[in-house]
């Protein structure tokens, strides 16, 4: 019994109104995981493999996708079709996508196919600390980097002085060469990287004795860096054209600094808003009164209402962060007020308390308060018989 074959939308992953990038964008991800190249011996791979080109060769060709959605796989039986895999015309962009596979495989690619040309610099990474404060007001740091420049020795050219580098015979300046490999499809021609001058499409046989042929040497530099007022811990700052030096012209990569913001004992920070907590006292919580809270700003002070219970949030508008687009525009400081229950009273304290929560209502207090008093009573009238 023959094996029932999956709808061709599922094979991708795609939906049935899927546009053709979206279709071709599937397929390529398929093709790349289940390459028989990528997965050498692995039938399950090259089953799926096959079955991803079968259905991207029906789907990506407007006709037979009209014809699929018509009448499904019977399109393509009894002749229609071809007869299954073998049948379909692999045509059209296919050769753009096995060779952006193939190149991704084996080290060449479109990337690579002027490789010998102008190529902008790598980026460098680097990293600055700085405090809570720091990051509230913005603030100016410097950075001290080992960075690459053009030997002036050679000029960049990487020669020794009164030579310059010859043209490789092997790739014939291009940087690269063409391959063939046997694929499912018959001999595929690919590009990859020139072995003999990696890529570049010249040779040094007389290396400059200052940068080793490299055509550049690395310098300590100092780079000042601007940290904006609101930065968050984790977030990167891009300086323009200051990382490493490009290759045959190319421009310079950047430096992206990630900034660190070192933690407050007092303040913690979600997105533009601050927290604190701020502990009162309980004649204060209980009468209200006025207190004064700390802030990035300096001290505040802040009324509180009687009754206040403890764990109570409060907002202070605008006492937050301000925001990287705006620094005008602030977030809020919110304060959780907790209330502190006194351990060390005086005796007369105690005795005000305790005639608070009489007043206050407390039956089981008032019950043990009046046996006291009675005991009490009862204790002075046996003294006085005894004295007698």
């Amino acid at each position: 019994m023959a094996e029932t074959k999956r709808d061709y939308y599922e094979v991708l992953g795609v939906e049935k109104n899927a546009n053709e990038s979206a279709i071709k964008s599937a397929y390529r991800k398929l093709a790349k995981k289940y390459h028989p190249d990528m997965n050498p011996g692995d039938q399950e791979a090259e089953k799926k493999f096959k079955e991803a080109s079968e259905a991207y060769a029906v789907l990506s060709d407007a006709d037979k996708r009209r014809k699929y959605d018509q009448f499904g796989h019977a399109a393509f039986e009894q002749g229609g079709g071809g007869g299954g895999f073998g049948g379909f015309d692999f045509g059209g962009d296919m050769g753009d996508i096995f060779g952006d596979i193939f190149g991704d495989l084996f080290g060449g690619g479109r990337s690579r196919r002027n490789s010998n040309g102008p190529m902008r610099g790598d980026d460098v990474r680097a990293s600055v600390r700085i405090t809570f404060e720091e990051a509230v007001k913005g603030c100016e740091k410097e950075l001290e980097l080992m960075l690459k420049d053009t030997c002036k020795t050679c000029n960049g050219t990487g020669a020794k002085p009164g030579t310059s580098p010859q043209t490789c015979t092997k790739c014939g300046g291009k940087g690269q060469v063409v391959f063939t490999q046997q694929s499912l499809f018959g001999m595929v021609q690919n590009v990859r990287s020139c072995p003999e001058c990696n890529g570049k499409g010249k040779i040094i046989k007389e290396k400059c004795p200052d940068c080793y042929g490299t055509g550049y040497i690395a310098n300590k530099k100092k780079i000042s860096v601007t940290i904006p007022a609101g930065i968050d811990n984790g977030q990167s700052i891009r300086i323009r054209e200051k990382g490493e030096p490009g290759i045959n012209g190319g421009s310079r990569g950047d430096l992206l600094v990630e900034v660190m913001v070192s933690r407050h004992a007092l303040f913690q920070r979600q997105d533009m808003d601050i927290f604190s907590v701020v502990n009162i006292s309980f004649p204060v919580a209980t009468l209200g009164g006025t207190i004064r809270i700390k802030t990035v700003d300096g001290e505040v002070e802040y009324d509180v209402k009687a009754g206040t219970q403890t764990d109570t949030r409060v907002r202070l508008r605008g006492k937050g962060m301000p925001s990287l687009r705006n620094k005008n525009v602030r977030g809020d400081h919110y304060v959780t007020l907790v209330v502190q229950v006194p351990t060390n009273l005086s005796h007369a304290a105690k005795e005000a308390l305790k005639e608070y929560d009489l007043e206050s209502g407390n039956t089981l207090n008032q019950k043990k308060e009046a046996a006291k008093t009675k005991k009490k009573g009862f204790m002075e009238k046996l003294k006085e018989s005894l004295e007698d």
